[in-house]
C-alpha cells in the first residue's frame, strides 16, 4: 500500500518565479490597459490605484501581512524613540 505522498504529488511551498514570457504577457496586459486608460480619460492615480486594488484582491491575506509589517516597524520605531516600553 502506498501512502499518498507517494501517489500524489506534493505542491512547491514556494512557487517558481514568473517566467520571463508570462512577466512579458503581464507587461503586454499593462499596456494595453494603460492605452484604455488613457483612451478613456483616466487620471494616473486613478489607474494607479485600480491595478494596486486589482493586484491586492489577487493575492488573499498580502493586505492583512503588510499592515501586520507596518504595525510592527512602528512600534519598534517608537520603542527605539522611548515612546513606549518595551514587555
Amino acid at each position: 500500500m502506498q501512502n499518498r505522498s507517494e501517489t500524489q504529488p506534493v505542491p512547491a511551498k514556494n512557487p517558481e518565479p514568473a517566467s520571463k514570457p508570462g512577466i512579458a504577457a503581464i507587461g503586454d496586459l499593462l499596456a494595453q490597459a494603460a492605452v484604455i486608460a488613457v483612451e478613456q480619460g483616466l487620471d494616473v492615480d486613478s489607474f494607479m490605484r485600480g491595478a494596486w486594488s486589482a493586484f491586492m484582491e489577487a493575492h488573499p491575506g498580502l493586505r492583512e501581512q503588510m499592515e501586520e509589517m507596518h504595525l510592527r516597524s512602528r512600534l519598534d520605531e517608537m520603542r527605539k524613540l522611548g515612546r513606549i516600553g518595551v514587555a
